[in-house]
C-alpha cells in the first residue's frame, strides 16, 4: 500500500465506506507550502500589478514598474529573485528631497540612480542584496530608478545624464 502524505484530501470512499485520503495536486501543495512559508517568516509578498512606464537614458530603453505610493515604495523590489533585462523600478516622490534606500529582504543585487526634478541623474550607487546599509542621494531627488547591479555602467550611463519619459509617470500619492 502506498504511503499517503498529511496534505492529502479526497471524497472517494474505500470498500468499507470510509473516506480514503488522496494526494493533493502538486500545484495546491506548492501554493499551500508557500503561504505557510511567508506566514512563518513574517514576510510580505512582492508588490505586483504596478503600472509600468517606458523610459530612455542615452538611447537605452528601460521598462520600469512605478512605485508612486507609500506601500509600493516601502516594499519596492523586496521578495523578488530576478529582474527581466532592461527592467527595473522607478520610485516617485511628491517633492525633491534627500532619499536613502536599503536592501533588506531584497535578493537581487541592484544599482540605484537618484534623479532630480529635471530628470538628471545626480548619483548612482551599487547595492548588495539583503543588507541594511543605506545608499543616499547626493542632494534632493524626486525619483530613484533601481536596475540590475551594473546596468548603468554597462550602458555608459552616469551622473548628469538625462532620463527621458518622466513626464508620463503618474504623480506620487501617499
Amino acid at each position: 500500500m502506498a504511503m499517503r502524505n498529511s496534505m492529502s484530501f479526497d471524497l472517494a470512499f474505500t470498500r468499507r465506506g470510509r473516506r480514503a485520503p488522496r494526494h493533493a495536486s502538486p500545484a495546491a501543495s506548492i501554493a499551500f507550502a508557500a503561504t505557510v512559508f511567508w506566514f512563518c517568516i513574517g514576510a510580505t509578498p512582492a508588490v505586483t500589478g504596478l503600472p509600468t512606464v517606458q523610459l530612455k537614458i542615452k538611447g537605452h530603453a528601460v521598462s520600469a514598474e512605478v512605485a508612486a505610493n507609500e506601500q509600493a515604495r516601502t516594499t519596492g523590489l523586496m521578495y523578488r529573485f530576478s529582474l527581466k533585462p532592461d527592467s527595473g523600478m522607478l520610485f516617485v516622490f511628491s517633492n525633491p528631497q534627500p532619499l536613502a534606500f536599503w536592501m533588506k529582504n531584497t535578493y537581487v543585487p541592484l544599482s540605484i540612480a537618484f534623479i532630480d526634478a529635471e530628470g538628471r541623474i545626480a548619483n548612482i550607487e551599487d547595492m548588495a542584496p539583503q543588507t541594511e546599509a543605506t545608499h543616499s542621494s547626493r542632494g534632493p531627488a524626486m525619483y530613484a530608478l533601481e536596475m540590475k547591479k551594473g546596468w548603468f555602467g554597462a550602458n555608459g550611463i552616469g551622473p548628469g545624464d538625462r532620463v527621458e519619459g518622466l513626464e508620463k509617470v503618474p504623480n506620487a500619492h501617499e
